[in-house]
């Protein structure tokens, strides 16, 4: 294997200290085992945490923050607008990382360079500028408090420019609330694992961008053949057209007929007015227009408005299904256009949708147990379905108001506060999970236990093929398969793209390794990819377990053992935790780890370069 284009060969490193910025030359050796974006990150991650002995504050100045595109970002290929933003999480105190799409990836790659790395804290908040070779740190106090649409606004007013791309923070950052997000192009969010509020502690309201390069590939003409292919692929599928006209929020009635849908707080697995939130509603009522990432033709954004009732006005994209979820029947909403409202409130502010829905629920259901007073309530109500106290407690999350600035530190705080909260929030390692119900599927509660990140469903999504299977599925098969989705999933984002042609339409993997090959020159096969996306897993499995985490840590919300959905398909179900166990145990002797969950010493070696 060598490397002959596709990389600049450029990591520009940025100390906001010391106000200096250097570009630094990456080895081909460097490219060829880490590849890019996440496989970058976790390498230059572990690199800064082996300088300070793994002892680093995650709201530190010595914390790196990684942002880093792939080869294949901004490439002619199918959904190639992805871009890693990584560092140690402040949600969860280990490794963490988050993906976001739109035009960023590709503006960054264009000023010349594969990775960019930040360090230090500036004086006061600043805007970090790279304008194609030059690299300034410009001092602009006057966006503090700035929504990031509104300070994305301003900042290409100071600049004189729209040609640029921006990736800012809004007040959730600013507040370093911990799932605070990263924003760009409007809706397009690094969201999970409090990037956001990375950057607020580092006094950097936002990353501007600038390129002219042409990205280097190897093959052309190669490049071309194989993306028309993939391209004809998609648009032939029978589901591309529903895609294009719901995204994401299709999965709406997917969930709930399956029953693995948050209800209440997960307190149920259907909504029984999921056909008022879900993709048709959006699509006959509200929807204006479509988005897409860069070279999708997915287009799974939705534009969408209110056109009448109190929230008149209101324009979004989005939401897509996790956001509406979490946002609407966990909460017990039932009006797409308070969905809507909560989204572009979220958005606006800063701060992960799926994390603000987990922990907003487990708010009203922690007030409706008891647990929580009206004082701690700061005197304010909250019910199920009460659209009004919700986005107020959303504005008092991020502004750290009250009771909020508990909760904006989530759910690890909330259950120091409240120690009766931990049978109620659903997290792992302080990560509050994503949007799929694993009662009824023990696959993915092993994906969520054993997730890098906490509890996060694009780690590996095995929930349809386990309730396909239902029982002729051998805990083997399960195993395998959550493994499998742990190797796939972080190629894609070391490659730069989207999964959703996958994973949704079956897209071959095989063709992401032609793709590779065709930009980079390098013969790569898939499984010697397979491969070292699967060293990059051991590599944050190091990263934690240096950190303190165990096999102790890979396990699930105590409702998962112990409350099971009250109505609908999987009434009644939970894992069992012995069963659980024995399924941790077969993971750990697949990949290769002690029963502690710990890589051998051999695999640290691995990464001593």
């Amino acid at each position: 294997m060598s490397i002959k284009s596709g990389y600049f060969k450029q990591n520009l490193h940025i100390d906001l200290t010391k106000g200096t910025a250097e570009r630094r030359t990456t080895a081909d050796a460097f490219l060829e085992k880490y590849i890019g974006g996440r496989g970058f990150g976790a390498k230059l991650v572990w690199d800064n945490l082996k300088k300070h002995d793994f002892k680093i504050d995650p709201l530190g100045p010595q914390n790196l923050l990684v942002v880093a595109p792939g080869p294949l970002t901004g490439v002619y290929l199918p959904s190639s607008g992805k871009n890693s933003f990584v560092a140690i999480s402040p949600a969860t105190g280990l490794y963490g990382d988050s993906s976001m799409g739109g035009g960023f990836g590709i503006e960054l790659r264009q000023t010349g360079i594969d990775v960019l790395s930040v360090i230090g804290k500036a004086p006061e908040l600043s805007v970090l500028f790279i304008d194609n070779g030059e690299t300034k740190i410009l001092p602009m106090p006057e966006l503090k408090g700035k929504s990031c649409l509104e300070a994305e606004g301003m900042i290409k007013e100071r600049l004189g420019t729209h040609t640029v791309h921006v990736a800012t923070i809004g007040v959730g950052g600013e507040n370093m609330v911990k799932f605070a997000c990263v924003n760009t192009d409007w809706s397009r969010n690094a969201g999970r694992a409090g990037m956001g509020a990375i950057m607020g502690a580092k006094n950097l309201k936002a990353i501007v961008v600038r390129g002219h390069m042409d990205l280097p590939i190897y093959d052309v003409a190669g490049l071309i053949a194989e993306a028309e292919q993939a391209f004809k692929y998609m648009e032939e599928h029978k589901y591309f057209k529903l895609w294009q006209q719901e995204g994401l929020m299709n999965v709406i009635d997917y969930a709930n007929e399956k029953g693995i849908l948050p209800a209440y707080n997960f307190k149920d697995s259907v909504f029984a007015r999921h056909d008022q939130i879900n993709g048709t509603t959006m699509v006959n009522r509200y929807k204006i227009g479509d988005s897409a990432c860069f070279s999708c033709p997915m287009c799974c954004g939705n534009i969408c408005l209110v056109k009448s009732g109190k929230y008149t006005g209101t324009v979004a994209e989005g939401p897509e299904y996790e956001t509406c979820a979490m946002l609407g029947p966990n909460l017990g909403i039932d009006n797409f256009a308070a969905i809507l409202s909560a989204t572009r409130l979220c958005d606006e502010l800063g701060i992960d949708t799926i994390s603000t829905g987990n922990i907003v629920g487990a708010t009203i259901e922690g007030y409706e147990k008891g647990i929580l007073s009206l004082s701690d309530l700061d005197g304010r109500e909250i019910a199920w379905g009460d659209e009004d106290a919700i986005l107020e407690l959303i504005q008092k999350i991020a502004h750290r108001q009250g009771i909020g600035d508990i909760l904006a530190d989530g759910s690890h705080r909330i259950i120091e506060n409240w120690p009766e909260m931990d049978k109620i929030v659903l997290q792992v390692k302080g990560l509050e999970q994503s949007a799929y119900d694993s009662r009824a599927s023990i696959s993915m509660g092993l994906a969520y236990a054993t997730s890098d990140i906490g509890a996060h469903h694009t780690r590996a999504w095995t929930i349809a093929k386990e309730m396909e299977e239902g029982q002729n599925w051998t805990n083997d098969e399960k195993v395998e398969t959550v493994i499998y989705h742990q190797k796939v999933r972080p190629l894609f984002d070391m490659l730069g793209v989207c999964r959703l042609p996958w994973i949704e339409l079956g897209l071959s993997e095989r063709h992401y390794a032609n793709f590779y090959k065709y930009v980079t020159g390098n013969e790569a096969s898939l499984e010697e990819l397979l491969e070292l996306s699967n060293d990059i897993y051991d590599l944050t499995r190091l990263i934690n377990a240096r950190l303190g985490m165990s096999r102790k840590d890979d396990t699930l919300p105590y409702k998962v053992w112990a409350n099971p959905p009250l109505t609908g398909p999987n009434a009644g179900k939970v894992i069992g935790r012995e069963d659980f166990q024995k399924l941790l145990s077969l993971y750990y002797q697949k990949r290769g780890w002690d029963e502690n969950g710990i890589p051998p010493a051999e695999v640290e070696k691995k990464f001593s370069d």
